[in-house]
């Protein structure tokens, strides 16, 4: 077997960025696609680890076709709305089977949606149409599911209530979910880039926690008390996003405050959550938990 040729699309995003780092550090032979007209300070960033970029026309077939020679597995970090989860993977993917790329890795790192109803999740329904394509084509595929990222805890997203000191929930309190830190899932697809042998589906979690877990989690960080809070139950959610959607309808909007509701919609509901992770894998990691995460951006917001 011949040296590895990892190519990663969306290299110059944050997990694209972190993904192809691990694979740098690893000694690992690396190829950026970056769309033409990407920020020179991006791609220079790139060059410093040592990393072969190539900007490419996503529209221009022979270009990518000619990008993904020799590559041993396609990375996908690639993040957007139709137009890119569907339409630009579609035409990556095209290019790897004529090059003759064995394996791809799309752009999930999501919670695990096959086990979600289609329609409750915009993006995630993206991601179900692309599987489709993907699922039909002769590449071997391994998909990445990690739940949430841990790092929307920080306040990115509405979990944690930080003035009012509540832990926002629906339904139930005691509804586990999956975290995953950025950094954490980006090591872990490395390592399943360079895995001949992963299968279709691989589930991870850094962390699986409760609204009452993070509650408890805060309350000890910050010697404040920090509760559950739980506006309603998943009826009431859907109404709401039902309504908060039709006030805010932009359909080129990643991330819209209706698609952050359906997410959690999905996550507590407990369809998504994962009885056995595939965290065992690749043995070496060390997962960080939500308590790390939050200890460390209190003693960073404290100094």
């Amino acid at each position: 077997m011949g040296e590895a040729v990892i190519i990663v699309a969306g290299s110059s995003g944050n997990l694209g960025g972190r993904i192809v780092k691990f694979l740098s550090e690893r000694k690992v032979r690396v190829r950026a696609l970056v769309r033409q007209g990407a920020p020179e300070e991006k791609i220079k960033r790139l060059k410093t680890l040592g990393i072969e970029v190539i900007p490419v026309d996503f529209d221009n077939h022979q270009e990518l076709t000619k990008a993904c020679r020799d590559g041993t597995c396609v990375v996908s970090a690639l993040s957007g709305l139709r137009e890119v989860i569907v339409d630009a993977q579609s035409k990556l993917l095209e290019g790897a089977v004529k090059a003759g790329v064995p394996r791809f890795i799309p752009s999930d790192y999501s919670i695990d949606f096959l086990k979600v109803p289609p329609g409750s999740n915009r993006n995630l329904d993206l991601r179900r149409e692309f599987h489709q394509r993907l699922n039909a084509s002769p590449l071997s595929a391994t998909s990445i599911f990690n739940g949430a990222f841990t790092d929307m805890l920080t306040g990115k997203a509405p979990f944690i209530l930080f003035k009012l000191r509540r832990v926002l929930c629906w339904q139930s309190p005691d509804q586990k979910m999956d975290f995953t830190t950025i950094q954490d899932t980006a090591n872990y697809t490395s390592l399943a880039a360079l895995d001949p042998a992963t299968p279709r589906y691989l589930r991870i979690a850094g962390d699986q926690i409760s609204a009452r877990d993070l509650s408890a989690i805060v309350t000890e960080i910050t010697g404040q008390e920090f509760r559950p809070f739980c506006p309603g139950n998943l009826a009431a959610l859907g109404l709401l996003i039902k309504f908060v959607r039709a006030l805010t309808p932009d359909k080129n909007e990643l991330y819209p405050p209706w698609q952050g509701m359906q997410y959690m919609r999905n996550m507590y509901s407990g369809l998504a959550f994962v009885e056995k992770t595939d965290n065992q894998r690749y043995a070496e990691l060390r997962w960080e938990s939500a308590r790390d995460v939050l200890s460390h951006h209190f003693a960073k917001a404290f100094n």
